[in-house]
C-alpha cells in the first residue's frame, strides 16, 4: 500500500489489525492511536509491561509469546523493526500473503489523516516532540500526539485528538524509513554519521533527509547551529533557521536550579523570555525549536512560552533518579557521541563538585566507527565507568567492545576511566567513585538504567543509615580487599564507620527495623570474604571512641578499633606484662574478642575483667567473663551482639622486662610465620596434631592456585602473592583438604571465617 491507501484504510471503517512487537515503545503508541481510531486491535510480544497492561484495560487483546496463529483473523500487519524472517508470526502472516506494513509506514498513513508535524535528526526528537506537543496543547489546538517515549506531562507517549488539525510525531531515521512521511511541517534537529549499519556514508543519510523535505508541504524548520541541518535545509524555499543564530534566535541563556531561563529573538525583535525546568543549553535551543514552529503557525508565543516552564521532560532523558545535598543520580537515553556530550555540559550546569558518568554503548557498529568522537565525549567527564556493548539485534564485532572507548577517552586526555564489561561490575564500580557533591548520569540506549536505578536505591538506603550515624564514614560498595590481611574481597553494599557509641548503636536499631543485614568487621586478619561480597551495612568500629585506650592502675580499657600491637606497645610502656602475646598479631581488639584470638598459650579471654558490647537493639550492656560463655576461638555472645570495648588486666613488671620478653615474641612470630599477605592460620589444629604439619608432610608447600600459595615458611598460612582472588585462596583450601583427608585420613576444618556471596559467573 502507498501513503494514501494506508491513510484510507486506517481511517475508514474499523478493521481487525494485529501488531508484532506491541510492548515496544513505539509499537504501543501505535496500538493506542488504533484503538482510538476504533480498529479491533491485537498484538503479541515476548514480554509484558505495564503500557500494555493499560493498552490491554483500551481493548488490546494481547498474547505472549510470538505464536504462527495470532495474525490468523487479522486484515493487517504492523511489525517494529526489531521483528525478522523467523518470527512465528511474521512468517504465517506472509505466507498468508496478508498485507505486512513497518511501523513507520503504519505511521505515515495515520499522520496523513490530519496536518502531520514531524519531528527528526539523529538527537533530540523525543524531547522536541514533546515541547512541541505540549506547547500546542497549551494553545488550545487540540493535537494528536506520537512520541517515542513516556511523557509524564502528556499523560501517554501517543494520544489521538479527534477535535486538533495537527499530528505531532518524531520520525526514526534508523532504517531509512523516514522517506515514508508526508508531513505538511517537518522540524529537523540535526543531521549527522549516525545508523552506519543502514546508510553507507553521510551521502545516503543526506539523500534521505533531503528526500523528506521534498515531501514537506509545509514549513521546514530547522536548527542552524547543526552543520548537517544547515547543509541539507538551507536551500528549501520554506526554509526557517531557529538555535543560537537564525531567524529565531536563543539569547541571554543562563543555567538556574536545574533548568534555564533564556530569550527568543525574531530579527532585533523579543518575542519571549522563557524559564524551562529541563538542565542544559541543549534544551533550550530544542524549546527554540518548538516555539519557532508555533511562531511560525500563529500560535500565542505568550501562552507557549508559559507551558514551557510546566515541562518536565521525558522518562530517561535527564531523569532524575536520586538527589540529596551530597549526591544526585540522573539517568539519558543519550548513546551517540553528540547527545553524550550535550548531558555533561548539562550535568555541569547543575552546579556539583564533580560529574561522573556511567556509560553502556550502543550497538557494535555505531561503537567501531565512532570510537574517537565517543573518546573526546566521554572525556569531558570528571571520571567514567564504561561497560560492554549493548549489542541491539546486531552479531559482535571481534575486536569491538567498551575497552575501546576507553582507550579512545584516553588519547584524549581522559585520566579517570575504566571499563568493567559487567553491567552489575560497572555500577559497583562507578558507586565506588562517588563523593559527596557529585552528580553521576547513567547514558546509553540499552538497560544501563537499571544501574542507575540500583544506585539510587542504594543511596536512599545509605543516606538513612548514615542519618542514623551522625559522625563518621559512610560508602557504597567499597572493596572488601582494602580491609581484609589476606587481600582479597568483593564489595561491601554499604560500608560505615561511625565515631561514637551512640551513632553505633543508633545504626544498629535503624538497620535492625529496616531489616538490613549488619555485621562489624575489625581488621579482617582473620577472615576470607568471597569475591561477590557482602550484602547489607559492614561497619568497621576504629574511628571516635572506637580507637581510643586509656592505662587504668594494673588494667588498659580499649575500644574495639585498637590494634593489638598498639596494645601491645602501651602495655610496654606503662609496665604491665601479659600482653607480649599480641605483638605481630595483625587484628585488633574487636576481631580479639569476638574470636576470643589467642597465641604462645594465652587467649584474650584469660586477661579481660569487663566487657561492653550492644545487642541487636542497640542497648549497651557489660558483663564480666563470669558472665559469659567462652570457648576456644568462639564466644557464642558475640555472635549475635557487638563488642564495643573491654578492659584487659596485666601484672606490673619491669618495663625493660616487659619490652624484652614482648620483643621475643615478635621474633618467634617473624621466625615461623610468612611476612605476606595472609589470613593467619588457615585450619584447625586437629586433635593430637599440628594442621601445618599435616599439610606439610603431604608434600603441599609451595602449592597454588593461582596467586594464591601454600606458605613455603609455615603450611598452615596461604598467602596472596599479589592479585590472587577469593576464588584461587578457597579452592586452595579445598586441595589442600583434600590431599591431607586423602594422604592422613584426616578432615581439617577451617579456623579463618568464610564470609560473603560467590560471584554470579558472566
Amino acid at each position: 500500500m502507498n501513503v494514501r491507501e494506508l491513510a484510507q484504510f486506517l481511517h475508514g471503517s474499523p478493521r481487525r489489525i494485529h501488531l508484532i512487537g506491541v510492548a515496544g515503545s513505539g509499537m504501543s503508541g501505535i496500538a493506542a492511536l488504533l484503538l482510538a481510531l476504533g480498529h479491533r486491535v491485537s498484538g503479541s510480544d515476548k514480554v509484558d509491561t505495564a503500557e500494555v497492561k493499560r493498552l490491554q484495560s483500551l481493548g488490546l487483546d494481547f498474547r505472549t509469546p510470538h505464536r504462527a496463529s495470532d495474525a490468523d483473523d487479522a486484515e493487517m500487519i504492523i511489525y517494529s523493526s526489531a521483528i525478522r524472517a523467523g518470527n512465528p508470526a511474521f512468517d504465517a502472516a506472509r505466507a498468508a500473503g496478508k498485507p505486512l506494513v513497518r511501523r513507520a509506514e503504519a505511521l505515515s498513513g495515520l499522520m496523513a489523516g490530519k496536518k502531520g508535524i514531524l519531528v527528526c535528526g539523529m538527537h533530540g526528537k523525543t524531547t522536541v516532540s514533546a515541547m512541541t506537543a505540549h506547547v500546542f496543547r497549551a494553545a488550545g489546538t487540540h493535537p494528536s500526539h506520537y512520541v517515542g517515549a513516556e511523557i509524564p506531562i502528556l499523560g501517554t507517549n501517543a494520544r489521538w485528538d479527534a477535535g486538533g488539525e495537527f499530528f505531532i510525531a518524531e520520525g526514526d531515521e534508523s532504517d531509512g524509513t523516514i522517506v515514508q512521511y508526508h508531513p505538511e511541517h517537518s522540524i529537523v534537529l540535526n543531521i549527522e554519521p549516525e545508523h552506519l549499519d543502514h546508510y553507507p556514508d553521510l551521502a545516503a543519510i543526506d539523500a534521505a533527509f533531503t528526500q523528506l523535505l521534498r515531501q514537506t508541504a509545509g514549513k521546514i524548520i530547522y536548527c542552524s547551529d547543526d552543520e548537517g541541518a544547515r547543509r541539507v535545509c538551507a536551500a528549501f524555499p520554506d526554509a526557517v533557521s531557529y538555535g543560537k543564530t537564525g531567524h529565531y534566535a536563543l539569547r541571554d541563556f543562563r543555567a538556574a536550579d536545574f533548568g534555564s531561563v533564556f530569550a527568543v529573538f525574531r530579527g532585533g525583535e523579543e518575542l519571549a523570555r522563557v524559564t524551562l525546568n529541563v538542565p542544559g543549553e541543549h534544551n533550550a535551543i530544542n524549546a527554540c525549536a518548538a516555539l519557532a514552529l508555533a511562531a511560525e503557525l500563529g500560535l500565542d508565543l505568550s501562552v507557549c512560552a508559559k507551558a514551557l516552564e510546566t515541562f518536565r521532560g521525558a522518562r530517561r532523558r535527564f531523569e532524575t533518579l536520586f538527589a540529596s545535598p551530597d549526591f544526585l543520580v540522573v539517568d539519558d537515553y543519550g548513546h551517540h557521541p553528540t547527545e553524550i556530550a550535550a548531558v555533561l555540559r548539562a550535568a555541569r550546569d547543575t552546579g556539583r563538585a564533580r560529574v561522573l558518568l556511567l556509560f553502556q554503548p550502543h550497538r557494535y557498529t555505531r561503537t567501531q566507527a565512532l570510537q574517537e568522537e565517543f573518546g573526546r565525549a566521554l572525556a569531558l567527564a570528571d571520571a567514567a565507568v564504561v561497560t560492554d556493548v549493548y549489542p541491539a539485534s546486531e552479531e559482535p564485532i571481534r575486536g569491538v567492545s567498551g575497552q575501546l572507548l576507553v582507550d579512545a577517552a584516553a588519547r584524549h586526555g581522559a585520566k579517570d576511566v575504566y571499563y568493567q564489561a559487567a553491567r552489575d561490575e560497572a555500577g559497583r564500580c562507578a558507586g565506588q567513585l562517588l563523593r559527596p557533591g557529585d552528580l553521576l548520569v547513567t547514558l546509553g540506549a540499552g538497560n544501563i538504567h537499571e544501574q542507575g536505578t540500583a544506585l539510587a536505591s542504594d543511596l536512599r538506603i545509605l543516606e538513612m543509615l548514615r542519618e542514623a550515624m551522625g559522625d563518621g564514614v559512610a560508602r557504597l560498595y567499597e572493596p572488601m580487599a582494602k580491609h581484609t590481611t589476606m587481600r582479597v574481597g568483593g564489595p561491601a553494599q554499604f560500608w560505615l564507620e561511625p565515631e561514637t557509641e551512640h551513632g553505633f548503636c543508633e545504626l544498629v536499631r535503624v538497620a535492625h527495623g529496616e531489616g538490613i543485614p549488619l555485621m562489624v568487621v575489625g581488621r579482617g586478619s582473620n577472615l576470607i570474604v568471597r569475591d561477590g561480597g557482602l550484602r547489607g551495612a559492614v561497619v568497621r568500629l576504629r574511628r571516635g571512641v572506637f580507637g581510643e585506650f586509656a592505662v587504668e592502675g594494673d588494667c588498659i580499657r580499649a575500644g574495639v578499633g585498637v590494634r593489638l600491637k598498639a596494645l601491645s606497645g602501651a602495655a610496654v610502656t606503662a609496665g604491665l606484662a601479659g600482653f607480649e602475646w599480641m605483638e605481630g598479631i595483625p587484628g585488633d581488639v574487636g576481631g580479639c574478642l569476638r574470636m576470643n584470638a589467642g597465641a604462645m598459650g594465652v587467649e584474650a579471654f584469660d586477661q579481660v575483667e569487663r566487657l561492653r558490647y550492644a545487642d541487636h537493639e542497640g542497648n549497651i550492656l557489660e558483663k564480666t567473663p563470669r558472665e559469659l560463655e567462652v570457648h576456644y576461638r568462639n564466644v557464642p555472645l558475640l555472635r549475635a551482639n557487638y563488642a564495643l570495648s573491654a578492659v584487659f588486666r596485666g601484672e606490673r613488671a619491669d618495663p625493660a622486662e616487659v619490652d624484652r620478653r614482648t620483643k621475643e615474641y615478635s621474633a618467634k612470630r617473624k621466625a615461623s610465620q610468612p611476612a605476606g599477605a595472609s589470613a593467619g592460620c588457615i585450619f584447625r589444629n586437629p586433635e593430637g596434631g599440628k594442621a601445618g604439619q599435616l599439610v606439610d608432610s603431604a608434600g603441599l608447600k609451595n602449592h597454588h592456585v593461582g596467586a594464591a600459595r601454600v606458605s613455603d615458611r609455615h603450611a598452615n598460612f596461604i598467602v596472596n602473592e599479589g592479585g590472587a582472588s577469593a576464588t584461587d585462596v578457597l579452592a586452595l583450601v579445598e586441595e589442600v583438604r583434600a590431599a591431607v583427608l586423602a594422604r592422613h585420613g584426616v578432615r581439617l576444618e577451617n579456623e579463618v571465617q568464610v564470609i560473603g556471596e560467590d560471584r554470579p559467573a558472566a
